[in-house]
């Protein structure tokens, strides 16, 4: 009989921490869903490099913070593969301001996507959860989610939100055999981070225990790590990927 193979889909999988997780999950022989917004060049790119582990991987566009896009993206998905395994909901924008200056556009935009879209997904990916009986949600907060951060409002906002609606939908889907976690990075080096200035990155690390920013691929771990049987009865929490820096 053949081996089932199982199934990630990634938002925002394209770059950065999103890529990170996609590659991981191929390396340990996950079939791959990169889904993307932006650029398909990039997520076309990450589709090559999953594939390179002898696993198959498509990219898949739509806009999160859209219920019938996702709706139409998950479709083809279980056209193609049947089945999904894993949502990872990482996804997320900025658009940085203090809050006296901060638009209602940029507010609203930022809860959408980051929040808003991750509802989307999950439950449309919960009925199908639902139906194989398994199924693990990862959901990317921040350690600004738990902490709050100046200039930060909207992103804040929406990262404690996934935090609300990963506990209750843990305590929805238990009873189903799926499991709904989070991880909370701290500071990561990606491209959005590289551009900061050293007094700035200074001031970061002087803030972690570790002295050391994390990387993608340390994020990656965690998030595969918690897909697995070996965390089989962990749901409902909030896992700090951050070298201490919220304790």
């Amino acid at each position: 009989m053949e081996e089932i193979r199982k199934t990630v889909l990634v938002t925002g999988g394209a770059r950065g921490i999103g890529k990170a997780i996609a590659l991981k999950f191929a390396q340990e022989g996950y079939d791959v869903i990169i889904n993307y917004n932006g650029s398909a060049d990039a997520a076309e790119k990450t589709k090559q490099e999953a594939e390179s582990y002898g696993v198959k991987a498509m990219t898949a566009q739509a806009d999160v913070s859209d219920y019938d896009s996702v709706k139409a993206m998950i479709e083809k998905i279980m056209a193609e593969f049947g089945r999904i395994d894993v949502l990872i909901n990482n996804s997320g924008i900025t658009k940085d301001g203090l809050l006296i200056r901060m638009t209602p556009d940029d507010f609203n935009r930022v809860i959408q996507v980051n929040l808003t879209g991750a509802f989307n997904c999950i439950q449309n990916v919960t009925r199908i959860m639902m139906k194989q009986k398994s199924g693990s949600i990862i959901n990317l907060s921040s350690v600004v989610g738990l902490i709050g951060n100046a200039g930060q409002a909207n992103y804040a906002a929406s990262k404690a939100g996934i935090i609300g609606l990963t506990k209750s939908c843990a305590k929805e889907l238990a009873s189903r055999s799926i499991r709904v976690n989070a991880i909370a990075p701290g500071f990561i080096e990606t491209d959005m981070t590289k551009n900061l200035k050293e007094a700035d990155k200074e001031k970061m690390l002087s803030l972690i225990p570790l002295k050391q920013f994390g990387s993608p691929e340390q994020v990656a771990d965690v998030a595969y790590a918690l897909a697995t049987d070996a965390f089989s009865y962990v749901t409902g929490q909030v896992i700090h990927v951050d070298g201490g820096m919220v304790m």
